[in-house]
């Protein structure tokens, strides 16, 4: 079964994007993947572990950070207690996902607008 991890806190710190989650990530592998839910306005970045998907979910209340993050290209990383993951080929992903989104009306017109106003100006 897929499992949602939220992230209950994202920060810059050290050059770094931090996302706290709210439960352990120790078992999961990056899968440089980054898919879109057009309909909770979130983009969610794929982890796996032994038995099956992880999404790690970066809902648009942390788009702000992650526009920043972006845009100096620091390199994201998922957090629980102690311990940390960085999101692999994170940028290059996203790069691939904002080009498929803009302009494009399969994502719904609202996912589009919000995408193109806070990640494309």
């Amino acid at each position: 079964m897929k499992k949602n991890i939220t992230i209950l806190k994202a920060y810059i710190l050290e050059d770094k994007l931090m996302l706290e989650t709210n439960e352990s990530i120790i078992d999961l592998v990056p899968e440089e993947q980054i898919l879109v839910d057009s309909i909770q306005y979130s983009f969610i970045y794929l982890m796996e572990d032994k038995n099956d998907y992880t999404y790690i979910v970066l809902h648009e209340q942390i788009w702000p950070l992650l526009k920043n993050a972006y845009e100096k290209r620091l390199p994201v990383w998922v957090s629980f207690n102690d311990e940390q993951k960085e999101l692999v080929n994170f940028h290059d992903e996203f790069d691939d996902v904002l080009s498929n989104i803009k302009g494009n009306s399969n994502y719904g017109k609202e996912l589009v607008s919000k995408v193109e106003s806070i990640f494309l100006t």
